[in-house]
């Protein structure tokens, strides 16, 4: 069982996150409530990217881990970031 705030899925995605950072791909990107999470399905994670253009490089970098989907964040009442991203395509309860 996951560690609430500890989980190894999530701990990949938050370091593949900060790679692209590194990269210059990523301007900024966030994870609001990490610290009550115990799976990445239910992980909501926001990003900016650098430029428009990387988003098809993001999105197949992230594509690496499962069940990725994707969309403009229009809300924006989680995150002021431009996207939300999430690992639970057709996941159900």
């Amino acid at each position: 069982m996951a560690q609430i705030g500890n989980v190894p899925e999530i701990i990949m995605v938050k370091d593949h996150l900060s790679n692209l950072n590194d990269k210059g791909l990523i301007k900024d990107w966030e994870l609001p409530y990490e610290n009550i999470l115990t799976r990445l399905t239910a992980a909501v994670f926001f990003l900016t990217p650098v430029r428009e253009e990387h988003l098809d490089l993001i999105w197949k970098e992230l594509s690496t881990h499962k069940m990725l989907k994707y969309r403009k964040n229009e809300e924006r009442k989680l995150s002021d970031l431009e996207w939300r991203v999430e690992f639970n395509e057709g996941f159900e309860i």
